[in-house]
């Protein structure tokens, strides 16, 4: 037996121009919200680099204290995690090293000791995000100030 109904659907769809115009309206908020977060993105990877060159500081002074010597840019940074093979090697060095690991700076590449130091008595930087040394976006110790505001 076969019924019939006498109601009607009153389903309707959107337009191809309703669907345009939201399309649009998206892309118009995206455009201009992209740019802000990606400014926000850059900015926390500059502070990020900032704290790290600050806590490395704090690693080499620990360093000085215990071993009574500062590596030398050929030792270089991983002096702090492995016990230095090129001279001078330290006499006291602790067992495990000052820290377990050296961190990247946040665009992948390693920090830079260099001792002694062109600004101060060793300078310790990323080349930032442009991974050029000696561009004016360098992150350094004799910068730190001005990204950790």
């Amino acid at each position: 037996m076969i019924v019939k109904s006498n109601i009607k659907s009153n389903i309707q769809g959107f337009t191809l121009i309703e669907v345009m115009v939201v399309i649009f309206i998206i892309a118009t908020m995206a455009a201009v919200v992209a740019p802000q977060i990606f400014n926000q993105r850059d900015s926390a990877k500059i502070k990020k680099a900032a704290i790290d060159i600050q806590a490395l500081e704090g690693s080499l002074e620990l360093y000085r204290l215990q071993t009574n010597t500062i590596p030398t840019t050929e030792q270089g940074l991983d002096a702090l995690v492995n016990i230095p093979t090129i001279d001078p090697i330290p006499r006291s060095y602790p067992e495990g090293g000052i820290i377990k690991r050296l961190p990247e700076d946040p665009w992948g590449n390693p920090y830079v000791l260099l001792y002694p130091g062109e600004v101060g008595q060793y300078d310790i930087y990323s080349f930032g995000p442009d991974g050029v040394e000696g561009s004016e976006d360098d992150i350094a110790t004799w910068n730190l100030n001005e990204y950790l505001k």
